[in-house]
C-alpha cells in the first residue's frame, strides 16, 4: 500500500513538472518590432489636388456603398460578400484613375 502512494505521488509530479517547465522556459516575449506607418492610398491621393471630380465622387459613392454593406446583418446567401468584393476591386481601379494624369 505504501508503494502505491508513493507511485502515486511520483506521477502526479512527474505530470505537474511536464505542464509547468515548457512554460517557465519559454519566460516572457520579446515585445514586437515596430512596424514603419505606410501611407494608405487614399492618403496619398486625398494630399492631392482634386483633377477628376467625377471619379472622385464615384470613389466617394463606393465606399459609402461599401460601409453599409459592411455593417448589413444578413448575408444574404453569400450576395453581400460578393458585393463587397466587387466593390473593393472597383474602388481600387477608380484609385488607379485618379493616379492617372
Amino acid at each position: 500500500m505504501m508503494k502505491m502512494g508513493i507511485m502515486i505521488v511520483l506521477i502526479v509530479a512527474a505530470i505537474v513538472f511536464s505542464l509547468v517547465f515548457p512554460a517557465i522556459a519559454a519566460g516572457p516575449k520579446a515585445p514586437a518590432a515596430p512596424v514603419a506607418k505606410v501611407p494608405t492610398v487614399a492618403a496619398v491621393f486625398a494630399a492631392m489636388p482634386e483633377r477628376h471630380p467625377h471619379i472622385d465622387e464615384a470613389l466617394e459613392a463606393m465606399r459609402s456603398a461599401k460601409h453599409h454593406l459592411e455593417s448589413a446583418e444578413h448575408d444574404f446567401q453569400g450576395h453581400r460578400v460578393s458585393a463587397i468584393e466587387h466593390l473593393n476591386k472597383a474602388i481600387h481601379e477608380a484609385e488607379i484613375c485618379m493616379a492617372m494624369k
